[in-house]
């Protein structure tokens, strides 16, 4: 099972990319598209244009790590939006992977008392 630790920033680019680029291609995409640092303690996700497989490029101290998951009959729920690149919690990426709409999905409001009685 595939799973990060809770410290670790996962930036998703929204647009779809060609699948046959490897970890020079997309760490060049992180960089220049996205601006941001390929070698950063982050994970860097995409997807092809029917949703049906994510790629993940992350750095670990001495090389680059590529993964990919492909699904045989459904689809990933992809985020939409304006922006280019949005930004998740290592746990919306694992409910991603796991097949569930982040749209749909709302927490209860965080609550900050000023009291106990």
């Amino acid at each position: 099972m595939f799973r990060l630790s809770a410290d670790v920033c996962v930036y998703l680019h929204r647009d779809p990319i060609d699948f046959r680029c490897g970890i020079n291609s997309l760490a060049i995409l992180v960089e220049q598209s996205m601006g941001l640092n390929p070698m950063a303690r982050a994970v860097y996700a995409f997807c092809n244009r029917s949703r049906n497989r994510v790629k993940f490029l992350l750095y670990d101290r001495s090389g680059f790590l590529l993964v990919l998951k492909r699904l045989e009959e459904d689809r990933f729920f992809w985020p939409k939006g304006d922006e280019a690149i949005l930004t998740l919690t290592t746990e919306q990426l694992h409910w991603l992977l796991d097949g569930i709409d982040l749209a749909a999905v709302r927490r209860h409001p965080e609550r900050f008392y000023r009291s106990m009685g």
